[in-house]
Formats: structure tokens, sequence, C-alpha cells
């Protein structure tokens, strides 16, 4: 963490997780989502402390969390994205390490392109998926699309970044600042500069607090932001990753990786 981001922090009212949950669970919403450096987050930070709370477990304000994206052989769940298909679906498995807990996350997008999550809680890690894991991302297809789902699914990548919480005072609207963030595939590492972060803005309309305030300091969302995408084009997986170079040149990541 950023030394400087990481005193800004202190700034902020402290709020547990279940307060967090009752203000904004925000499993249905619309996002927006910043790359910044830290000299830039700083005095956006400061005045999002006016604004919003911010998530304390255990006196820590910043967590770590791992997450393996699963895909198609056909990495469907990549070409959807990068086509812009309103259609699409991705299934990742998420551990919270500092709080212990593991989902199966399933994240879809509706006709309004507003982004619908669904989690499915494990009773440990897990790297693969099971029967059950299976069946639920088969149902959760079905139910908003009405269609089966029907691919196989395969770990392409893990990732592990620091994340920080901030929910806004008056509720309905929260907000993650991602930072330290390592992409791991096929014996490739990447790993992002520790002054950059990913901040993904999440609200009902899609232009919150944080968007607003944001805007009226000449910061504009970075489109094409999937972390998935980004780490599939920054390790190699894929060759085609146009739709995504903003954001790659953004975190310093077009330069060719290198092999373990």
């Amino acid at each position: 963490m950023d030394p400087i981001i990481n005193n800004t922090l202190h700034g902020f009212v402290p709020i547990s997780l279940d307060e967090l949950n009752a203000k904004a669970a925000m499993l249905e919403r619309l996002d927006n989502k910043y790359i910044l450096p830290a000299h830039s987050l700083r005095p956006a930070l400061e005045v999002f402390a006016t604004h919003f709370d911010v998530l304390e477990i255990g006196g820590k304000r910043a967590f770590g969390y791992a997450t393996t994206y699963f895909d198609d052989p056909d990495l469907r769940g990549y070409f959807d994205h990068h086509q812009g298909r309103r259609k699409r679906c991705k299934v990742r498995m998420r551990n919270y390490l500092d709080a212990g807990l593991s989902y199966l996350e399933v994240k879809l997008k509706d006709k309004r392109q507003v982004t619908i999550k669904k989690r499915l809680k494990l009773t440990a890690p897990s790297v693969g998926l099971d029967r059950g894991a299976l069946n639920f991302v088969e149902d959760c297809h079905r139910s908003l699309y009405a269609s089966p789902f029907a691919k196989p699914l395969f770990a392409m990548i893990g990732m592990q970044y620091e994340r920080i919480t901030l929910v806004a005072k008056a509720g309905g609207e929260r907000m993650t600042i991602d930072t330290a963030l390592r992409f791991e595939a096929a014996n490739i590492t990447r790993i992002v500069r520790p002054d950059m972060f990913i901040v993904e803005t999440k609200s009902a309309r899609g232009n919150g607090i944080a968007d607003k305030i944001l805007r009226s300091m000449h910061m504009h969302p970075t489109k094409r932001c999937s972390k998935y995408c980004i780490g599939m084009a920054a390790t190699e997986q894929v060759t085609r990753r146009n739709r995504f170079l903003p954001a790659l040149r953004r975190l310093d990541l077009l330069s060719p990786a290198r092999r373990a």
C-alpha cells in the first residue's frame, strides 16, 4: 500500500462489514472504473472522506483478495467482453484472505447493462469447480438469460491484490480501491506498480457521488477495465487485446511478459 494513501485513510470514519452490507450490498449496480496514480487518488480521497465511510475489520482498512477466474476453452468469457456483448458471464472463485471467507461468484449483465452478481458461499477455499458449483453457474445463467450456460470451465488465471472498500454515508453507493495487483497464468507473472490503483464506483445509476467528485477533478473512467481481461492480455493468454490497450497502457503492462 502506498504510504501516503494509507495515511489518508485515517481521515475516514470506520464501518463494520454488517453495517456496510446493510447500507449498500450492491449486488445489482452500474459500475465505472478509473485507473489512477497515487498522486491523483490522494486529493480525491480527502474529498471522499466527507461523504464515505471505510470498511474496517480487526483494525485493518485494506484487505487481501485472491481470485481465480474460469473460462471455457474458447475463452468466451474473455471474448464476449472484448466484443462488448450485452449477454456475458464471468465465473470466479474469490478468497477473502483476511476474513477467511470463500465464495463462488457469477457476474452477468442484464439488458440495461446493470451488473448482476450472484454468490455461493463455500465451506473452504477451492481451486476447482465441483458439480454443485457448476450447477450454481448454470442456474444463474438460466435465471437471467433463459438459456443454458452449457460450457466446460477451467481455471485460466489467478490474481491477488489489496482492496479498500468505501460506502456512502447516505447509503446506496459503494466504491472499491484495488492496489498491489499481481496476475499469474501459464508461468507468467505480471505485477502492477504499488502506486497505481483501480477505483470502481458502484451505484444504482452509474453516476453517484464518487463519479461526480472524480469528474469535478478531471478524472474520467477507463473503458474496458475488467481485471480478468487485463490479466489475460498482460500474461499473453490472448492475442486479441486491442480493446484493453488503454487500461494496459495506464497500468504499464504493455511490455512483453517474462516467463518463469
